[in-house]
């Protein structure tokens, strides 16, 4: 009898471990208990919070970085000027200023090959054009024709600006290679040749009203380089 209580006491305590192993499990998990699951999660661990707010917006730095953009676009006495007129108008930018007067540069001189007063009077102010369109009309007088070709633009540095509202002036010095031909009224060349592409230097002053709503710099000034 005695050995019999002990049996089954036995068979209860086992019975009774099973129950425990099952209710200390998830349903539906894997094998491993949940104890394990509680102890390996980081007990430092904190979740990631929202911001109480969103972060304020940061303030606008000034235009400096169009003057840093291009160092070796400028001369140093021409700093001043510059930063003079970025202060007075936030749009520019003395690397694209750059770019516009190579263009402007290139243009002016086929449009005074050509012999085109209109596109000249769209690109110079009245002094620039008119000593432009004298010497057109001289070179049509004497029955010469000009053949000549902007082979490249070998560098453009602003030698000097200033801003004297509302009037912006920057000039610039253009070192290019020019190969051109002189023709008089037989077709006979006189003068240059387009095998032999010669340095030309020059400097040129543009202008600028910097209220108005036209973006365009105008050719106000030119002199040898």
């Amino acid at each position: 009898m005695i050995l019999e209580i002990v049996i089954l006491g036995m068979i209860a305590v086992f019975l009774g471990l099973r129950l425990y192993a099952v209710l200390g499990r998830r349903q539906g998990d894997s094998d491993e208990p949940l104890r394990r699951r509680l102890e390996t999660t980081d007990p430092q661990a904190t979740p990631r919070a929202m911001p109480s707010k969103l972060p304020e917006k940061a303030p606008i730095a000034p235009r400096t970085t169009s003057i840093a953009a291009e160092p070796t676009g400028f001369d140093t006495s021409a700093e001043a000027g510059i930063r003079a007129i970025i202060n007075a108008d936030r749009r520019f930018d003395v690397t694209l200023f750059l770019t516009g007067a190579k263009s402007a540069y290139g243009m002016v001189l086929d449009a005074f090959w050509r012999g085109d007063k209109d596109a000249l009077a769209q690109l110079c102010e009245r002094a620039v054009y008119d000593s432009f369109a004298v010497a057109i009309d001289a070179r049509g007088a004497a029955g010469e024709t000009v053949d000549a070709r902007l082979i490249r633009v070998n560098d453009a540095r602003i030698i000097s600006a200033e801003f004297a509202a509302p009037l912006a002036r920057i000039a610039v010095r253009f070192v290019a290679d020019i190969a051109t031909v002189t023709r008089n009224g037989d077709g006979t060349v006189v003068a240059g040749s387009l095998d032999d592409a010669l340095e030309s230097r020059d400097l040129w002053t543009f202008t600028r009203d910097l209220t108005s709503r036209d973006p365009d710099w105008q050719l106000d000034e030119t002199d040898q380089g």
